[in-house]
């Protein structure tokens, strides 16, 4: 059997770029509930292309390295306290800072926090966050941290990966229309380093990184951060939520790149 490389990693952002954006797009012409059929496929575009391009360069083999961290569960249990509490953690002390410094509590979300870990637990064990874990990184961050190490290698995939998200501040329906894209550049690049630092101290665990992928997208409402109405993507966002949120994700992200530097991507 022929051996192929993988293409450079250029190519797969392209495609996945490509497959999410031109679903996006099509489900964006569609209603509710067949946009669903488009839509969620593209969420999944990262892992798609990363299990394509494996299959073609390695065949099943390397499909199964490729999927195996998924369920790497045998670490530290402080490591699922990270990825459950992290965030929470954060928009909890945004809470208390407003709270100190204005004498009064920002708007907090109404969802309980005991469903929202609940929901995060869900959607980490039916794999929902398996689609980014496994391009994100599964596939790209390893390749991109042999090189780089794997701080900067965060850092730059964090902009690749908020870039990826583009559209949807823009396609009418989803949770991030109108809002602020600057800020969410700024959260998801900070975000990414955290997602670094957990791979990293885990051997390379997507298991984990999908449970903080999952509490990132259920806990981040516990002190809403979106402005209401909002319709103007590429300005910078008004709500001081937000840019508490920002700050402290950065604070966060500087002991992580400190940690990380010169470290070698798990083997």
């Amino acid at each position: 059997m022929q051996v192929r490389r993988h293409p450079p990693l250029p190519v797969y952002f392209a495609l996945t770029f490509l497959l999410a954006w031109v679903l996006w797009y099509a489900a964006s012409r569609l209603g509710a509930p067949a946009n669903q059929f488009l839509f969620l496929p593209g969420t999944f575009a990262p892992g798609i292309v990363a299990v394509l391009l494996t299959a073609r360069a390695e065949g099943a083999t390397g499909v199964r390295a490729l999927l195996a961290p998924l369920f790497q569960w045998n670490v530290d249990a402080r490591w699922y306290l990270f990825a459950l509490l992290f965030v929470a953690a954060i928009k909890l002390t945004v809470a208390l800072l407003l709270r100190v410094g204005t004498g009064e509590w920002p708007q907090f979300g109404d969802t309980p926090l005991i469903l929202m870990l609940a929901a995060t637990v869900f959607s980490t064990v039916t794999l929902g966050q398996s689609g980014e874990e496994v391009g994100w990184r599964g596939y790209a961050l390893p390749r991109m941290s042999g090189r780089l190490g794997v701080g900067p290698a965060s850092l730059i995939l964090g902009v690749v990966w908020a870039v990826w998200h583009l559209p949807l501040f823009f396609i009418p329906g989803t949770s991030t229309t109108g809002q602020s894209f600057p800020l969410y550049l700024l959260q998801v690049t900070a975000l990414s380093v955290a997602f670094g630092w957990l791979w990293w101290r885990t051997g390379g665990s997507l298991l984990l990184t999908m449970l903080l992928h999952a509490a990132v997208n259920n806990t981040k409402d516990i002190v809403p951060s979106a402005v209401a109405g909002a319709d103007a993507p590429l300005e910078m966002s008004t709500s001081v939520v937000a840019w508490l949120t920002v700050l402290l994700l950065w604070i966060c992200a500087g002991y992580f790149l400190v940690r990380l530097r010169g470290s070698p991507a798990p083997r």
